[in-house]
């Protein structure tokens, strides 16, 4: 009945899809199994991709020539360039999008790639001899055998749903969970435990106040996520959201369901996260705040269905409801469906090599929240890797690693591997030490010739990227041949409020300026308007960025080079940390259970002094 296959990928979530459409369009078949067709690339939570760092990846996997970039711009009905009042490391592409065409999409597209395909069960074992996995076994009781098996399974493995007392199974609320495959993973040697995320209720626009709420309207330029001709929506044909806030009285009532919470009661064993904590947790947490800001998000065109971004919750359902009719614009509001949080098994992320195929079992890979993430950008960015890595190795073709200083999916994946985590993982700018090189604006010029080659990005992308390279130089060397005369100029800066020339400069020189803006100079300077003003407004961008920030950039630049020296040391497999008599004790145990390849990764382990990398490099050097 089934093929052999070289990639199956258990789980249809935004990690297993972006690890079908990976490995398929490299060459590999792919046998991609879900539990169910119709939820395929669901959007369990927010109906929103990109937004700080997450922005960062999602176009870091487009330019790779993955899928994730071109589904949101196709599905989008907002876009927002977050925080533009900062510098350009910072900028970060948000989505507002529709749940069903995102969905419809994804399907369509993976549908329309060869070497897909579906079947829809639930995997419940692997096939695994001698250390090594040979394929699944389903439900229904099929052996399908394939060469790598990549497991997404989100929040489906042994997944429980909690509503105030009430607990259900499932991976999604009225999905059931899938088991057995912990169960034998653990057996075989695996370490396996358990986190938490959450979501909130939503609601029936329709019986929303909207006049009470602040509106939210999209920027007047979409540039979106992918660096393909994608058609787009137009800027006025966005939707808006809305900002509303809880107020003292919602505090309070929230507070007469903390004694019925299964997180205060601890049914609720996982650890959830951090940095998107449920509306109890920050009333209980920022107990000084009288207020908590709530994002008002519409769930796509043709619904009335709202999303109620910040009031992510597991308490009673009719303390959600009560307590919501507290915030103004909701006094009327009527609920679809309640919140709730669900529990699941994760694989702490230290068992992975930096291409995410697990150290106990060889072909078995891991992408997503199985991993310890959060977030749909951080689990389509693993998925492409793994999808990646799985095909590289069943072909016996190099593996692709990501460095940090390449992207920030290299930032992600070397922090899983090399610190774990205990909680869900977010991304953040924060976590990037060159973001300054690792840019939203640059993701094709740094990523898209290296997928090129691996086979993943298309020969459209490479042309697109060749030629983008050449303009921005082009444009680079322009500006420092070109002068300006004052009388073209002072005009401009007297609008933007900048000190008028006495004499002429260079064009380099003047974009050093604070709040001069390159694509408007072309209006002012005769010379530039003539060469350029036809040409693409990111190309402009992108040359402007690079004379404005070249002496950061290549400041960052200097420092990369400085740590690749410890990224070059590899430490061999069979490398015996025993032998190493002046290690502390904590680095000793951290370096045999995380294996660190290089040097470089074994000065960031958790828990690693310099002394212990020190005793460390000289010895390697013995």
């Amino acid at each position: 009945m089934f093929l052999n296959y070289d990639v199956i990928v258990a789980g249809a979530g935004h990690a297993g899809c972006e690890a079908a459409a990976a490995a398929a369009n490299m060459g590999s078949k792919v046998l991609l199994i879900t539990m169910n067709m119709q939820t395929l690339a669901q959007m369990s939570c927010n109906p929103a991709m990109g937004g700080i760092a997450k922005g960062q990846i999602l176009r870091e996997v487009d330019a790779m020539g993955g899928y994730s970039g071109i589904v949101s711009d196709k599905s989008m009905i907002q876009f927002r360039m977050l925080n533009r009042s900062k510098g350009p490391a910072m900028w970060s592409p948000r989505t507002q999008n529709d749940r069903m065409v995102f969905a419809l999409t994804w399907r369509e597209m993976l549908e329309q790639t060869p070497n897909v395909d579906f079947y829809q069960d639930m995997v419940k074992s692997l096939i695994i001899k001698n250390g090594t996995v040979y394929g699944v076994v389903t439900n229904l009781g099929h052996e399908i055998y394939a060469k790598s098996v990549i497991i997404t399974s989100g929040t489906f493995l042994n997944g429980v749903i909690h509503i105030g007392e009430k607990q259900l199974g499932g991976g999604r609320i009225s999905e059931k969970s899938a088991s057995g495959i912990t169960e034998q993973l653990v057996e075989v040697g695996f370490e396996s435990d358990r986190l938490k995320t959450g979501t909130p209720p939503r609601v029936d626009g329709r019986s929303l106040d909207y006049s009470k709420m602040e509106v939210q309207h999209g920027d007047d330029k979409i540039s979106g996520f992918s660096f393909l001709e994608i058609e787009r929506i137009q800027p006025q044909q966005q939707k808006p959201c809305h900002i509303t806030y809880t107020n003292s009285t919602v505090h309070e009532i929230l507070k007469t369901g903390f004694d019925r919470s299964p997180m205060y009661q601890g049914r609720i064993e996982g650890v959830g996260p951090r940095y998107c904590p449920s509306i109890e947790d920050k009333i209980n947490r920022f107990a000084e705040r009288d207020r908590h800001q709530l994002f008002v998000e519409p769930e796509g065109w043709n619904t009335v269905e709202i999303y109620v971004n910040g009031f992510s919750t597991s308490l009673p359902e009719d303390v959600q409801v009560k307590a919501l009719k507290m915030v103004p614009g909701f006094e009327n509001c009527k609920i679809f469906r309640p919140g709730y949080a669900i529990e699941y098994d994760y694989y702490p992320p230290t068992q992975l090599n930096h291409t995410l195929e697990t150290k106990i079992i060889h072909n078995l890979f891991f992408a997503g929240q199985i991993n310890g993430t959060t977030g749909y950008e951080e689990a389509a960015c693993q998925g492409l890797m793994a999808g990646i890595n799985a095909h590289q190795k069943v072909n016996n073709l190099e593996p692709l690693i990501l460095k940090r200083s390449d992207a920030y999916i290299g930032v992600l994946i070397d922090d899983l591997i090399s610190k774990g985590t205990n909680e869900p993982y977010r991304m953040f700018t924060s976590r990037a030490e060159y973001r300054t090189l690792l840019r939203q604006d640059n993701a094709d010029l740094r990523l898209t010739e290296m997928a090129f080659k691996l086979g993943l990005a298309s020969l459209e992308r490479m042309e697109k990227v060749s030629y983008k390279k050449n303009k921005i130089e082009e444009i680079k060397a322009s500006l420092n041949d070109v002068y300006i005369e004052p009388a073209e100029i002072n005009e401009y800066f007297e609008k933007i409020g900048s000190a008028v020339m006495q004499e002429k400069q260079k064009a380099s020189k003047i974009i050093l300026r604070p709040g001069v803006n390159l694509n408007e100079l072309l209006n002012f300077s005769l010379i530039l308007k003539n060469k350029y003003s036809n040409e693409k407004e990111d190309i402009i961008e992108q040359a402007e960025l690079q004379v404005k920030y070249q002496r950061y950039i290549e400041k960052e630049k200097d420092l990369v080079d400085r740590m690749s020296q410890m990224e070059e040391l590899i430490i061999p497999d069979t490398f015996d940390y025993n032998k190493v008599i002046a290690l502390s004790n904590e680095a000793l145990q951290k370096f045999k259970k995380i294996k660190p390849r290089t040097l470089g990764q074994a000065s960031r382990i958790s828990g690693v002094n310099p002394s212990d990398i020190q005793i460390l490099m000289v010895y390697m050097g013995r």
